[in-house]
């Protein structure tokens, strides 16, 4: 499982969240590339899904909302 500390996961978000925004990234592809950018930092094959939930700025709650 790929361990992060606060500054890492910060800095990975923060560089989604740029890409993302200079790229025009369609949200279909926002959490495969989440993905790619913690296994790239971290070499971690296993990611826990939270906190790819949190790179990409979604929660459970607002999951639930949108039904």
């Amino acid at each position: 499982m790929a361990k992060l500390s606060a500054m890492d996961a910060d800095i990975i978000r923060t560089v989604f969240q740029t890409q993302v925004r200079d790229r025009k990234m369609p949200e279909a592809e926002w959490r495969d590339y989440a993905e790619r950018l913690v296994k790239t930092y971290t070499s971690a094959q296993q990611i826990d899904p939270q906190i790819i939930d949190w790179i990409i700025g979604k929660s459970p709650s607002a999951e639930g909302d949108r039904r």
